[in-house]
């Protein structure tokens, strides 16, 4: 999501609250983003009226690439389980490179702390529609209990990104996927 001179002054903003919050956090100045943007902080305010209201529109702008970066490329191929477990594969893939430093979503959650944050809505929205889709792969799987199910994975989800992307993990050895397996093979999905 490199910032280019060509895209509109929202664009260059909302590319450099990108890659600036996930690198350093939500507490990046409004007068790093604005310098990473080549816009002024008046162009900044005049767009989105406050730092707050640009970073949730940033989230936001990320969810179809956070979405398709997670799904198969066919997302009718396969088995539920090994839908499922191609999340878990994309996060343990995504892990290695020297970039990763964990989901955004829910690194934004737990900087910010205030489930009020327009920014909190959107990441909470996010985890929200993966847990959504994990438990719909389950119940299609037949999994006992898809809700537990579903909950058991966004901890093995969420732990597993967090311990990667701290760099106290590294999912390179299939560690994600095998965990998830022994959970898929418990609640009795074939």
């Amino acid at each position: 999501m490199a910032t280019t001179d060509k895209a509109s002054p929202r664009d260059r903003l909302l590319d450099a609250a990108a890659q600036l919050v996930y690198r350093e956090g939500v507490s990046v100045g409004v007068e790093a983003l604005c310098r990473a943007a080549g816009v002024s902080k008046r162009s900044m305010y005049q767009l989105f009226g406050g730092k707050d209201e640009m970073l949730a529109a940033s989230l936001e702008r990320q969810i179809p690439w956070y979405e398709a970066r997670l799904a198969p490329a066919d997302p009718d191929s396969g088995t539920p389980r090994e839908r499922i477990l191609h999340v878990f594969a994309q996060v343990e893939k995504a892990s290695v490179d020297p970039g990763y430093l964990g989901c955004p979503y829910l690194a934004v959650l737990v900087e910010l702390k205030d489930p009020e944050h327009p920014a909190s809505e959107v990441a909470r929205t996010v985890k929200a529609r993966l847990e959504h889709g994990l438990r719909t792969q389950a119940e299609l799987g037949g999994a006992r209990d898809p809700g537990l199910l579903a909950r058991q994975l966004m901890l093995v989800f969420d732990g597993a990104s967090a311990r990667a992307g701290a760099r106290v993990e590294h999912l390179d050895d299939g560690l994600t996927t095998t965990t998830v397996t022994a959970l898929l093979d418990a609640a009795g999905m074939g």
